[in-house]
């Protein structure tokens, strides 16, 4: 918003420098963008007067002037334009001045003439685009006034970026109730003096709101015997230095006052007012009206209207109609001063494209006791200006008045949100001084009546804010946030899902997060038995329940890569399961609960296609290693791979995860042919789904040191044939459980079947760590331990040695 520092300075008095008022300005919150200076280039410009003019000696289209520019003695200028008389006051630029189209001044003969300086045009002084002739000014004018003095341009315009939530800044007085606030000055509001006469407002114009909610209050005053005709230069100067063009003396005060009080008016033509009556209503479907800016609008009910006995007359709190407009021939004015709803103000300028003045404040909230002032503040100005006659008394219709807000400020919470003491004493006189009058004493608390420009103040916070503005962000000490003397330790459960994703990365999985919502087919074809929870208004049949599983997702995504011919897919996913209670819920059960799962896919060539190495497809292998890739990083032990039988998976490659206390994580395996029929997807798909609640409950995340081996192992292998089906997972048990604290690790190295085997056996054979931490083992005891592993083996899991 465009503020001038002269008007500003009507209101309150003003610091020393424009750099210091806009310092204090920004400091209470209302930044200053920047600082137009518009007479900056109009330095060495005076006003002059033309006291003889003759014809140029030299040249026909020249004249010779003697000019009285405020000086001791008459100077002589030769000047080209014709398009004044002797007598006339012009502006002169004297010698050295640089006007602002770069021509510097300069003493120098024309045509043999020498000439003290330049008249100018309105062009010449970058007023305008007018170059027919010189400037004609205002035959007032004293001769040797600087031009920007002369055409009011002797000001500063400051840029305020006012906040949305500080509607109460837009307006001279709202900015100047900041500055008396910053810099302890006193307010000076403009007392408007009413001379009234004649028949009574309320026997010239009647109102009706028919739409109380939108429209609360609407004022009305009549000026009759006004004369259209232009404003004085000091009102004209006014609106331009903030962007306004000036009309005529009566609109002219309408946006005088706007820009004064923030509250936006509008003047009709009262003998254009059919009936003589004002109506606020809603638009009526199919209903058109033409505003000011010539275009014709299609109105929609929620569109509010200012109306006449026969048609729509504006478009309330935007635009005002053509219909009746202030034109050269109005003699009596209805000035209107109402108040709006901000959320229809804005509807409505959004819907029309209409951003004015007037909808910019509405949209925010205005002051709704300004109406009166702004309206009494409007018709003397009118009366003044346009020589009208104010008739007695005003239409206000308030069908239901509002008390203000009031707020609540407890002292003692000042300094415990600020950081910072403020006195009572203090507190009190800076929200005074904003107006927020004190009307209820407590212990240790007041409570203020909030002043109804102020539409951003509602709780106590808002207060507090208010004191941390006025008293100055700079003055509040930094310090450290009060609370906990360290910050709460981060759940283990975060940081097992963040291994767990760092693990799965590592592996060459992608994570993909999908919807929760799937198709009930795609959980009928996996061969789930549970009951989904179905939506109550779902987007669409595919997406109808929430998921069980989080597989019905993977498998979209890989039905969705293998149409676009990705040749390697492997995604995984971490996220909730959703399931119904069968029987609706009981007492403290919930009818559903929800349970987070782990899951990931892997299907194609293992390591894409490369001229580098043969194409090998991913198998069970790829799935439980990713898997296992987990497992070691949450130093989870003891898992076994069991083999199973699962709806989903195929019975040749599937196996239950089971931790070493024999709870059920999921299972990993080949996904069933009839799932790979039922849902369209390629062959050779493996994937793997695991609860997450036990298997970061049994996460190790924090590591424990144990010292380096003192003392030296012993290796020895042994290969035992062993049924076909029997695992590697129970001949390990078995030789970790009898070996006890002398076996350190066993691993297998080799599985052969075939001859010498016998068909239905096979071998397995194992390298064994033996050692001991408190001393080097002898070979006997180590061979008595070996001895014992193959007597076990060979009982307990019908194993023999290999010979």
């Amino acid at each position: 918003m465009k503020i001038s520092v002269k008007w500003l300075g009507d209101y309150v008095a003003l610091p020393a420098s424009v750099e210091e008022l806009a310092r204090k300005l920004t400091a209470v919150g209302l930044e200053i963008e920047g600082l137009e200076r518009p007479g900056e280039g109009l330095r060495g410009v005076v006003v002059a007067q033309i006291q003889e003019s003759v014809q140029h000696p030299n040249a026909d289209k020249l004249s010779v002037t003697r000019i009285d520019a405020g000086g001791p003695e008459p100077l002589q200028v030769v000047c080209g334009a014709k398009n004044y008389k002797v007598g006339d006051k012009v502006p002169l630029a004297t010698i050295g001045t640089k006007l602002p189209n770069g021509v510097e001044i300069k003493q120098a003969p024309l045509r043999g003439v020498d000439s003290f300086g330049m008249l100018c045009s309105a062009k010449e002084l970058g007023l305008s685009e007018d170059a027919a002739g010189l400037l004609i000014l205002p035959p007032e004018l004293k001769p040797g006034t600087p031009i920007a003095e002369a055409l009011g341009l002797d000001d500063v315009v400051l840029e305020v970026n006012v906040t949305p939530n500080r509607p109460d800044a837009l307006s001279h007085l709202g900015v100047a109730r900041e500055v008396a606030v910053a810099t302890g000055g006193t307010l000076r509001p403009p007392q408007p003096k009413l001379a009234e006469s004649g028949a009574p407002t309320s026997e010239k114009v009647k109102i009706r709101i028919e739409d109380p909610v939108r429209c609360p209050r609407y004022a009305a005053r009549v000026i009759e015997n006004v004369k259209i005709g232009p404003s004085p230069q000091w009102l004209q100067d006014r609106l331009k230095a903030c962007g306004v063009r000036p009309i005529s003396n009566v609109v002219d005060v309408t946006n005088f006052v706007l820009l004064e009080y923030g509250q936006p008016l509008h003047a009709f033509d009262l003998d254009r007012v059919a009936g003589q009556e004002i109506i606020v209503r809603a638009a009526k479907p199919g209903e058109k009206m033409t505003t000011l800016d010539g275009k014709e609008r299609a109105l929609e009910p929620e569109d509010l209207l200012i109306c006449d006995r026969d048609r729509a007359q504006a478009l309330a709190g935007v635009m005002g109609g053509s219909d009746s407009e202030v034109s050269a021939g109005t003699t009596r004015v209805l000035l209107e001063s109402a108040h709006f709803q901000p959320s229809s103000i804005r509807r409505t300028s959004k819907r029309h494209g209409l951003h004015t003045e007037a909808s910019h404040r509405f949209e925010r909230g205005v002051d709704i006791d300004a109406t009166i002032a702004a309206a009494d503040r409007a018709a003397a100005l009118i009366a003044e200006l346009a020589g009208g006659t104010v008739a007695p008394g005003r239409v206000d219709v308030y069908p239901k008045p509002q008390p203000p807000r009031r707020v609540t400020l407890r002292y003692a919470r000042v300094e415990k949100v600020l950081g910072v003491a403020i006195s009572e004493p203090d507190c009190r006189r800076i929200l005074g001084t904003l107006g927020f009058q004190a009307v209820e004493e407590g212990s240790g608390q007041t409570t203020f009546e909030v002043p109804r420009a102020r539409v951003d103040v509602e709780r106590e916070e808002d207060l507090l804010e208010e004191l941390a503005r006025v008293h100055g962000y700079d003055n509040i000490p930094a310090r450290l946030p009060r609370g906990l003397a360290e910050l709460a330790p981060e759940p283990a459960a975060s940081e097992a899902e963040r291994r767990t994703r760092q693990a799965l990365s590592g592996a060459g999985l992608s994570e993909v997060v999908n919807y929760s919502f799937v198709a009930p087919r795609t959980l009928e074809v996996l061969g789930g038995k549970e009951q989904p929870v179905a939506l109550l208004n779902p987007l669409s049949v595919e997406q109808s329940v929430m998921r069980t599983s989080l597989l019905p997702g993977l498998l979209e995504n890989l039905s969705r890569s293998v149409r676009h011919q990705v040749d390697r897919v492997a995604l995984y996913e971490t996220g909730r399961a959703y399931f119904r209670d069968p029987e609706g819920g009981q007492g403290q059960r919930p009818a559903t609960r929800e349970v987070h799962r782990l899951a990931g896919l892997v299907w194609g060539l293992r390591g894409g296609r490369t001229w580098t190495q043969k194409d090998a497809r991913a198998d069970f292998y790829d799935a439980k290693g990713a898997l296992e890739s987990v497992l070691h990083a949450l130093h989870v032990e003891g898992v076994r791979f069991v083999p199973a039988e699962a709806p989903a998976f195929h019975p040749r490659a599937c196996a239950r995860v089971e931790l070493a206390d024999g709870t059920v994580l999921g299972h990993v395996g080949e996904l069933h042919p009839r799932v790979i029929k039922g849902l369209e997807l390629p062959r050779d798909v493996f994937v793997f789904e695991v609860d997450t609640a036990p298997l970061y409950s049994a996460a190790r995340l924090v590591p424990a040191w144990g010292g380096l081996p003192r003392f030296p192992a012993v290796l020895r292998d042994l290969a035992v044939v062993v049924p076909v089906e029997l695992q590697n997972d129970e001949v390990r048990r078995v030789i970790l459980e009898v070996g006890g604290a002398l076996v350190e690790d066993a691993l297998i190295f080799d599985v052969y079947t075939g001859k010498p085997i016998p068909e239905g056996r096979k071998n397995l054979a194992y390298a064994i760590r033996y050692r001991s931490p408190e001393r080097t083992l002898t070979d006997a005891e180590v061979s008595a331990a070996h001895q014992r592993i193959i007597t076990e083996v060979n009982q307990r899991l019908g194993g023999a040695l290999r010979a």
